[in-house]
């Protein structure tokens, strides 16, 4: 019997390495109720830098299958757009 969390399962067998899952993880948990997310917000919220999350978000965008992930913007940091 497996105890690794389901997300990390599923992070592991889209090929995601740990803080991608994470930053997935956010981008699910939060797409609800948001439809724009800066760079820099989503590594204040996860304790990361602005340059670490968008370094990560591409193979994020490749991985999602529930939300999509697009790049939008560049004023004052980099904005994705995600839809559920």
């Amino acid at each position: 019997m497996s105890t690794a969390h389901p997300d990390a399962v599923a992070a592991e067998s889209a090929g995601l390495s740990a803080k991608q899952a994470r930053i997935l993880r956010y981008l699910r948990e939060n797409a609800a109720d948001r439809t724009y997310f800066k760079s820099r917000l989503i590594a204040d919220d996860l304790d990361l830098s602005a340059k670490e999350v968008g370094a990560n978000m591409g193979a994020v965008a490749d991985a999602a299958t529930e939300v999509d992930v697009e790049k939008w913007g560049y004023s004052s940091g980099t904005t994705w757009m995600v839809t559920a």
